[in-house]
């Protein structure tokens, strides 16, 4: 009898438990990563979490609903930043079992599994996996939105229209690139016979209104904020540069889904002998609407994403990788056919293991190794609650009040409104930016300028002297890196604006 690993057993056999396993050892490894090696959140989340305290319907962050709920779970957690990468982990989660159920639907069980293992190493590499924000947060909602298009396109499923109806709507209130994903999936509806069906029935129209209804209140504030300008198109002598940084774009997206292509090279009969018989994994045929549907999800959203990028000069891709290339892992299995040989298992499955925890380990080398190097510094290695406790307390004391503004630097003031007291932001180089508060209510209620020291004195840069020129410099205060190595101790100069009246 012929030899066939547990692992592919149980993906014939019991395909979500693997599903299942995969996703959640992923979670937990990073998990484990953020609680032992982050002593301060990765990217810009603390401004967002100092913008999500606000409430506001609408900042320059973008659409309101991520910092909303990064502010809810930062609450519910106690003040701590797990409750944050919980919700990211979360929505990692929601993503790939959304994509294992779609994939079902069009590959069946079996090798849904197989499409989702495909997706999480890319989701690894080019993908945002703490860090949560717009970019974390749309993936599940792109990720649904396709699911039930196809319900309701391919499996004709009226039923879905009102679980359509909310997802969209959640993911205008998400990330600026929904319209051009909406459009999408209005210009596969309109170029397929079964979409154009679809969309001759009632219930688009109540989806329609659902929508509208979830998005008002942001439309509104866009056309009171008067943000809404359409960006310039480049001159016709901006246009090579701009090819070739649409480009750079899209080789960075290649990139980031190397791994695909290296597992389908490593399970092609080159590399195994003619005589070894290789265990299949089957599926019933693809029928020609899901097969489009799948393929045009996968490339659209890529190719377009790319193209705005490039045209408007963008830095990233409009709408992340992560969500673009959601159905890549589902078009590779799609294309490869109704049996599917798993040649040399073993090495595959170390190969897919190193891609999905390379990321992690990379994270864990750069905290302990780099700084011996004298490398640039590490955000996350900051001392975000001896910061926070050492400047509140310092204010509580001196002045007898509690603090309720930071200004000065925005990532070190970012990490003060941590603090339980939850201290409000005030970017004072930009005041625009936080309309909750301005110079002169600053002054009224007081608060810290904070500043990088460039000297034991802790002179103030002349830009922060200018925007406040009555503060008196105090010693600046020294704080240790997670690692410190070669690196200089992390000083920060600091002055306190008194409140009015004392």
């Amino acid at each position: 009898m012929r030899f066939t690993s547990l692992v592919i057993e149980l993906i014939r056999a019991r395909p979500r438990l693997i599903v299942w396993i995969a996703v959640l050892l992923q979670a937990a490894m990073w998990l484990f990563v953020a609680l032992v090696f982050y002593r301060s959140p990765p990217g810009s989340l603390a401004t967002l979490l100092a913008f999500g305290r606000e409430y506001q319907v609408g900042t320059d962050l973008g659409p309101p609903l991520p910092v909303w709920l990064a502010d809810i779970a930062y609450r519910a957690a106690g003040g701590h930043l797990f409750g944050v990468y919980v919700l990211a982990e979360l929505c990692g989660i929601a993503t790939l079992i959304t994509l294992y159920h779609l994939s079902r639907a069009v590959v069946g069980p079996q090798q849904a599994v197989l499409a989702v293992l495909l997706t999480m190493t890319l989701l690894a590499f080019s993908s945002p996996t703490l860090d949560f924000g717009p970019l974390v947060l749309a993936r599940p909602l792109w990720a649904l939105l396709l699911l039930h298009s196809w319900q309701i396109i391919g499996q004709r499923r009226g039923n879905a229209w009102f679980a359509w109806s909310i997802e969209a709507g959640l993911l205008l209130l998400t990330t600026p690139a929904a319209i051009f994903l909406l459009l999408l999936i209005v210009v596969f509806a309109l170029a397929t016979a079964d979409g154009r069906r679809t969309l001759r029935a009632f219930d688009p129209l109540f989806a329609l209104v659902v929508v509208a209804v979830l998005a008002l209140p942001y439309a509104v504030w866009l056309m009171r904020a008067e943000v809404l300008v359409l960006p310039a198109l480049p001159e016709v002598a901006q246009l090579n540069a701009r090819a070739l940084h649409a480009a750079w774009l899209l080789g960075g997206l290649l990139f980031g889904a190397a791994a695909i292509p290296a597992l389908t090279v490593l399970n092609t009969g080159l590399f195994v002998p003619k005589s070894e018989e290789a265990p299949i994994i089957y599926r019933p045929p693809v029928e020609p609407l899901a097969r489009n549907f799948v393929y045009f999800f996968a490339l659209a959203p890529a190719l377009g994403a790319v193209l705005i990028s490039g045209l408007l000069g963008l830095d990233a891709v409009v709408g992340g990788a992560g969500v673009v290339l959601v159905l890549s892992g589902l078009a590779v299995v799609v294309g490869a056919g109704d049996l599917i040989a798993m040649r040399r298992a073993r090495m595959l499955r170390m190969v897919w293991a190193a891609a999905v925890i390379a990321p992690a380990i990379g994270v864990v080398l750069a905290v302990l190794l780099l700084p011996w190097t004298g490398a640039n510094e590490i955000a996350t290695s900051m001392p975000a609650r001896a910061i926070s406790d050492f400047f509140d307390e310092s204010f509580a004391r001196r002045t007898n009040h509690r603090l309720r503004a930071v200004a000065g630097e925005t990532q070190l003031a970012s990490l003060i409104t941590l603090h339980s007291g939850r201290p409000h932001l005030f970017i004072d180089a930009e005041p625009a930016r936080t309309p909750w508060i301005n110079q002169a209510k600053f002054s009224e209620t007081g608060g810290v300028v904070v500043w990088r020291a460039s000297d034991t004195a802790g002179t103030p840069p002349p830009d922060i002297l200018a925007r406040f020129p009555g503060i008196v410099p105090e010693v600046p205060r020294a704080f240790e890196w997670l690692v410190t190595g070669r690196q200089q101790l992390l000083r920060i100069g600091w002055a306190i604006v008194r409140p009015k009246g004392t």
